[in-house]
C-alpha cells in the first residue's frame, strides 16, 4: 500500500507539468536557462562512507564516470536517462571482526526522469522532475581480517523513486548556476551475501529484502558553454531486513544503516 501511495503521489506530480506543456502555448524562456538537450560525459572523485552504528564500517575515496542523455521539446518538457560507475578500495572495521584494507567496492546507478520547465522571470528556470532509479552496489570482502575472520562477497541492489527540482540562475556572463534537490523514495531493496565464501560447513548464502528508507542528493552545478563542474552528496538511510535462515540454526538479518557519499564532478557536453 505505501508503494502504490508513493507511486500516485509521483503521477499526480508529474501530470500537471505534462498537461500544461500539450495544452498551453509555449512560454519565453531564457534559451541560455533551459533545460539542455544532448550528450553529457563526466568524471568525478567522492569520498564513501556506508555504516551500520555500532557493527562496522566501510569507508575511502572513489573515482567514476558519468554519462548523461537528455531530451528537450519546444514545449520545455524534458526527459533524461543518467548511468554512473564508481570504484573505490575500501577500508573496512568491524568491532566484532577486526580491520581490513583494499576491499574491492563497485557502485552502479541508471535512473530514468522526466519534468518540465517553468520560466520565472527573466533570470530563472524552475524544473521539477520524476522517475525511476535503480542502484547497484557490489563489494569482495573475501580474505582474511586483522582478528582472522573470514570476509564474503556482498551484492545490493536497490529500486526507488527521485523526485527533485533544479533551479537554473543566470549570473552573467554565459554562466548558469543550478542547484539541485531531489528526494529518492525508497521502494524496496535486496541484499545478497555470499556466506558459502567463508568456507564454514552447514552456512548458506543469503538473500536480504528492505521495504523501508529513504534518500536525498543535491548537487551545485556551475555551467558555462560546454563544460560544468561543481560539489555534490548523496545520503541513504535505510531500515532492517527480514530475516532469513543461513543453516547451522542460524538467521541473517541486514541491520539498519547509513550511506553518505559526498563528491566533485566534471562533464563535458556534445
Amino acid at each position: 500500500m505505501r508503494a502504490n501511495l508513493r507511486l500516485a503521489l509521483l503521477i499526480g506530480a508529474l501530470c500537471p507539468a505534462i498537461v500544461a506543456a500539450q495544452t498551453a502555448a509555449p512560454a519565453a524562456h531564457p534559451p541560455l536557462l533551459n533545460t539542455r538537450p544532448g550528450w553529457e560525459v563526466g568524471g568525478q572523485i567522492a569520498y564513501y562512507k556506508y555504516e551500520e552504528p555500532g557493527i562496522m564500517k566501510l569507508s575511502g575515496n572513489r573515482a567514476g564516470a558519468a554519462g548523461i542523455f537528455t531530451f528537450a521539446n519546444a514545449q520545455h518538457v524534458f526527459w533524461r536517462v543518467d548511468m554512473r560507475l564508481s570504484h573505490g578500495l575500501l577500508y573496512y572495521e568491524s568491532q566484532g571482526t577486526g580491520t581490513q584494507n583494499d576491499v574491492p567496492d563497485w557502485l552502479t546507478e541508471a535512473r530514468f526522469v522526466a519534468g518540465r520547465d517553468f520560466s520565472i522571470g527573466q533570470n530563472v528556470v524552475l524544473a521539477p522532475y520524476g522517475g525511476i532509479g535503480y542502484r547497484y552496489l557490489y563489494n569482495d570482502l573475501r580474505g582474511v581480517s586483522s582478528t582472522g575472520a573470514l570476509g564474503y562477497r556482498r551484492y545490493s541492489r536497490y529500486l526507488y523513486l527521485p523526485l527533485g527540482i533544479t533551479a537554473r540562475f543566470g549570473i552573467g556572463r554565459g554562466w548558469v548556476f543550478a542547484p539541485n534537490l531531489e528526494l529518492d523514495v525508497f521502494l524496496q531493496g535486496k541484499q545478497r551475501s555470499q556466506l558459502a565464501d567463508t568456507g564454514i560447513a552447514g552456512l548458506m548464502n543469503a538473500t536480504n529484502t528492505q521495504n523501508s528508507g529513504r534518500g536525498y542528493r543535491w548537487s551545485l552545478m556551475f555551467e558555462n558553454g560546454l563544460w560544468s563542474f561543481g560539489p555534490w552528496l548523496h545520503y541513504w538511510k535505510v531500515r532492517e531486513s527480514d530475516i532469513v535462515p543461513i543453516g547451522n540454526g542460524l538467521f541473517s538479518q541486514e541491520p539498519k544503516n547509513t550511506t553518505r557519499e559526498a563528491g566533485l564532478e566534471v562533464r563535458y557536453r556534445f
